[in-house]
């Protein structure tokens, strides 16, 4: 199994922007990318996504939730 290096996202603390992509929320969970699209399409998982454009976005603030980082 591979492993994102800790540098290619900033702490998640950091994170200002709504949503961040699958990759980035992959790494903040601690799954792989592929867990959370098949959470996306059974709508089963710890965080839903939003649909923009036939991409999924994963709202920072459910991810800091889940994950139990301070706003």
């Amino acid at each position: 199994m591979s492993t994102l290096p800790s540098g290619q996202f900033p702490p998640l603390e950091s994170v200002t922007r709504p949503t961040v992509e699958t990759a980035a929320a992959a790494f903040y969970l601690n799954r792989r990318p592929q867990t959370l699209r098949c959470w996306a399409v059974y709508q089963d998982g710890a965080v839903k996504p939003l649909r923009i454009s036939g991409r999924l976005a994963w709202p920072v603030s459910e991810l800091k939730r889940v994950t139990g980082v301070a706003k």
